[in-house]
């Protein structure tokens, strides 16, 4: 395996590139774009890199969808940390384009729900084709396929372009959500503010099924953070669900609702336990009475009292 590689989604000048640029080990790194979120991937299954940077979540559009079937799907791997990158869009063209001269823009299609009110009301008559990344629709303007790329400004350079806007966005505050993936480890030691994600599997299709899930969690005080229905590709009413919670599984409530979840769900995938982005342990909220370790222990000493006769 290559300790020194790490892989993005690609080519040079993605958001993905930039938020991993913000990781301290980075630094030391070879960092090599690939062409699409699962070739990323499957790089660090196949090990030609430590680990891989790739979006999972949009505060715009949601989950990656691409990420979190590759997650749930083929050799397990394990998120270890994520990133948070506030996210706004140049619209990049060639040098000497005017906003009158563009009839054709590009960028990825996460992008466009982000960029449509601003298309709307600049650019009414422009036609919109997704590319494979932000960067990739640069590449594609600078090749002269397209008029114009919705990437970030950071991208103009790489490809001999000039941002015509800049500070594009339809949303105040849009960030998108970056997770560093490898394969499956000892989670690392809580830090007081963590997240553990999962991928779960309904056993059958009957009423509550799905409640019947949340109920491991709740009864057991743990916040979920996200939960995300998709297709397994076994049919129409297939699905299973890629859930964050707060909380990291060393934690009583947390290890014992994942427990729960293992008896009950034909499948169950831990995909990691990290420290959350942007969040200090100051700023977490305490457990609900009833829920914290040591209450968990308390409950446990109290039974093996009851069983030895001494309640």
């Amino acid at each position: 395996m290559s300790a020194t590689r790490f892989t993005y989604l690609g080519p040079e000048g993605t958001f993905t590139e930039a938020a991993l640029r913000t990781l301290p080990e980075a630094a030391t790194r070879e960092l090599v774009p690939m062409v699409s979120v699962p070739a990323a991937l499957d790089a660090v299954r196949n090990g030609e890199a430590a680990a891989a940077l790739v979006p999972i979540e949009n505060s715009v559009e949601g989950g990656v969808t691409a990420t979190l079937d590759e997650l749930a799907s083929g050799e397990p791997l394990m998120i270890y940390r994520e990133v948070l990158l506030p996210i706004t869009f140049a619209l990049l063209v060639r040098p000497g384009t005017a906003l009158s001269d563009v009839k054709t823009v590009t960028g990825h299609p996460v992008a466009q729900p982000q960029v449509r009110n601003w298309l709307r009301a600049n650019l009414p008559d422009a036609v919109w084709e997704s590319a494979a990344s932000n960067a990739d629709g640069a590449r594609l303007v600078q090749e002269g396929r397209f008029d114009a790329a919705f990437a970030g400004e950071f991208a103009a350079a790489t490809y001999g372009l000039v941002p015509l806007v800049t500070e594009i966005h339809d949303a105040e505050n849009a960030e998108t959500r970056f997770v560093l993936v490898g394969r499956p480890a000892r989670p690392a030691a809580p830090t007081g503010a963590d997240k553990t994600s999962v991928v779960l599997w309904l056993g059958d299709d009957h009423p509550g099924a799905l409640l019947e899930l949340l109920q491991e969690f709740a009864v057991r005080g743990v916040n979920l953070m996200l939960i995300q229905s998709r297709p397994t590709g076994q049919g129409i009413g297939n699905y299973c669900f890629a859930v964050d919670a707060e909380g990291h599984i060393s934690d009583r409530r947390v290890s014992e609702a994942l427990m729960g979840l293992k008896r009950t769900c034909p499948q169950v995938r831990f995909l990691g336990s990290y420290p959350r982005a942007g969040v200090a342990q100051s700023d977490v909220r305490a457990p609900r009475p009833g829920t914290s370790d040591g209450d968990f222990t308390a409950a446990s000493d109290w039974l093996g009292r009851c069983l030895d006769g001494r309640a």
